[in-house]
């Protein structure tokens, strides 16, 4: 479905009728990413949502920034046009970042929170390891925007390496088609030059360290972090999952397996039986 939002369009995929859960992607996917998840969550009194965010799979590509403020923007104005209230939000990547940002600032919105391979703090650059150190060295640097403007390079790694099992052709082709173009992808570069990276850039922290202030202190919001082992992709390492046991509130982890970063790609499965699971625990 699509809904004029702020003088463009979001697209959206839309199912089930009840508690809304919103499921919110990251970087470089759209919805397409949640395709294999949301019939494992669906159930009675269950709305699904999943848009595409601003800019990204078959939403409207406006002339924007698309810093973190401008995702954040589209996405009330998207919740508010459905009018949207009392959700469970879902959130990988930096589609987690954006849930608990919305969280933080509609505290009064949110029945629950979902998070996987996302940003809940801010990072060291001493933490990544040497390939991701590396990768993020060399996109924020002067060769990034030839690196991620000019191919499809972005798209095509997150999908074959950071993936337990690549993805082919057929499988990559709807995840290529909304960047045909050196201007359709500057999204793509602005989240990949946007983790907060010892103090850098500093809109992001701000909003991040936000966020981790609702983490604290919603202790009457349940929160699920789902965890994974054996990729050298992963963002949530043993020790960012051991400190969001000791600094989330309210908070369960459940360990789903070995996957990459795009984990709904190897563990769609076990993501949405731990989220129902989760969801019919609270009542959700």
């Amino acid at each position: 479905m699509m809904i004029d939002v702020l003088g463009s369009s979001l697209y959206y995929e839309d199912s089930g009728e009840g508690v809304p859960f919103v499921f919110l992607h990251g970087n470089p996917s759209s919805s397409r990413q949640w395709r294999n998840v949301l019939p494992g969550v669906a159930a009675p009194g269950r709305r699904l949502l999943a848009p595409d965010l601003i800019g990204m799979g078959r939403s409207g590509k406006p002339d924007l920034p698309y810093r973190f403020g401008d995702h954040a923007r589209y996405l009330d104005a998207w919740f508010d046009a459905l009018g949207l209230e009392d959700v469970v939000l879902v959130g990988h990547d930096w589609g987690g970042a954006l849930a608990f940002d919305h969280a933080a600032r509609h505290p009064g919105r949110v029945r629950g929170v979902a998070f996987f391979e996302t940003i809940v703090r801010e990072l060291s650059w001493d933490e990544l390891g040497e390939a991701p150190r590396r990768r993020a060295a060399a996109i924020r640097g002067p060769e990034g925007e030839s690196l991620v403007l000019d191919g499809d390079f972005l798209v095509r790694s997150a999908y074959t390496g950071g993936v337990l099992t690549p993805l082919g052709e057929d499988d990559l082709r709807p995840y290529l088609e909304p960047y045909p173009t050196r201007e359709s992808r500057r999204p793509l570069l602005e989240w990949a030059r946007s983790s907060p990276l010892d103090g850098d850039p500093a809109d992001v922290v701000e909003r991040v360290a936000f966020s981790r202030k609702w983490l604290a202190s919603a202790a009457e919001v349940p929160k699920l972090l789902l965890t994974f082992d054996t990729s050298p992709t992963l963002l949530i390492t043993p020790a960012v999952a051991a400190w969001c046991a000791e600094n989330v509130a309210a908070l369960e982890t459940v360990h789903c397996g070995p996957a990459g970063h795009h984990a709904t790609e190897d563990k769609p499965g076990e993501i949405a039986a731990a989220i129902d699971a989760w969801a019919r625990r609270h009542g959700l």
